[in-house]
């Protein structure tokens, strides 16, 4: 399986490319490459489409910036790429000629080609937990889209005579001036409805619920929206379906805070456990993780669990769990309680002694508790 090659180095561009540049970029390889100009040219036909996929992408600046970070593999999928045909190519760009261009015949102008409308994009909200961001998870969500009911019949517009396009010739003191504008009647389509069922729109299309699989990577982020490209709501007369595009909310875990890739669990630990040293379970990704609290350990101090945090979404491995130590202090205690805490108050052991004989510390503290 052969890897695609990079979206600028196909309209021979750099990532610093403005939007004109894009354009005019691909307006040159589109030429160059054109079934038109290249008949039974496979290969060709094959570098037309493939620059038709680059300027998708980098001409949308949602798309480029999702580009930029991921590449080919963005999260909910790739780009449309060779699933594109011809007519989804000539009626998507075709408009960046303009009218009045000496190439206006390679796409729409004269050539009989349709100005096909891309269906509206779709956006929901998705919901997800700590442990699906985690791991990734596999949704099933419903949407209603908009399809193309089943039933309806069309016609060519009388306006444009089915070319979605009206061709306007003006004469000037520099000679014939020739411009080209979509059609207003049938907005572009080429087409209007002759006959439509009860529950049709005037577009032909119908309202359906529609169960769509969504694969969500593992590193996702709160706030981070996701493209599935044709899953959006479908154009009439046949045209291109819009995109489906989810956005990611993250639900508050009740244990484990994020902090980009790394997890972060406040534990709290009584003053006694923290002087002389003990192993508790914390809660983590997939369960729990037991872990050694060393004597005279301190408030404040960080554990780390090296690989417990989560993916990271660009393939760079996994970030940490953080442990916060918390050392708690009783409000209340018992007059026996009082009265052994009293009896070491004055104790030299009980003083800051930074670089004292702390081994014999712990020995005598275990010997008082016992």
């Amino acid at each position: 399986m052969s890897t695609k090659r990079d979206y600028y180095e196909i309209l021979g561009i750099t990532k610093s490319a403005t939007p004109e540049e894009i354009k005019k970029a691909y307006r040159k390889v589109a030429i160059q490459y054109h079934p038109d100009k290249n008949p039974g040219n496979k290969e060709a036909e094959e570098k037309f489409k493939e620059a038709a996929e680059a300027y998708e992408v980098l001409s949308d600046t949602e798309k480029r910036a999702q580009y930029d970070r991921f590449g080919h593999q963005r999260p909910g999928g790739g780009f449309r790429g060779h699933d594109m045909n011809m007519e989804d190519i000539f009626s998507q760009f075709g408009d960046i000629f303009g009218g009045g261009s000496p190439f206006d015949s390679f796409f729409g102008g004269g050539g009989g080609r349709s100005r096909q409308r891309k269906g509206s994009n779709l956006r929901i909200k998705l919901k997800l937990s700590l442990e699906e961001i985690a791991n990734g998870v596999e949704k099933k969500i419903k949407v209603n889209r908009l399809i193309r009911a089943e039933g309806v019949t069309f016609k060519n517009c009388n306006t444009c005579g089915g070319s979605g396009q009206v061709r306007k010739v003006v004469n000037t003191m520099l000679g014939q001036m020739v411009s080209t504008t979509t059609c207003s009647a049938c907005n572009g389509a080429g087409q209007l409805i002759d006959k439509r069922p009860a529950g049709v729109d005037s577009s032909g299309l119908v309202s359906k619920e529609d169960v769509i699989t969504v694969k969500i990577p593992a590193g996702v982020g709160d706030g981070m929206q996701l493209s599935m490209s044709g899953k959006g709501n479908e154009a009439p007369g046949g045209g291109i379906p819009g995109d489906l595009l989810i956005l990611i909310e993250e639900a508050e875990d009740k244990e484990l805070k994020r902090n980009g890739n790394d997890l972060i669990y406040d534990l709290h630990i009584n003053f006694i456990d923290a002087a002389l040293g003990t192993s508790v379970e914390v809660p983590s990704i997939g369960g729990k993780a037991r872990i050694k609290i060393e004597p005279g350990t301190q408030s404040g101090k960080i554990l780390r669990l090296r690989g417990k945090g989560l993916k990271d979404l660009n393939g760079y491995g996994s970030g940490d769990q953080l442990i916060y130590i918390n050392v708690w202090t009783p409000k209340k205690l018992s007059a026996e309680e009082k009265a052994k805490l009293e009896s070491l108050r004055q104790s030299p052991n009980f003083q800051p002694q930074p670089g004292g004989d702390e081994k014999g510390f712990y020995e005598r503290m275990k010997e008082y508790f016992a």
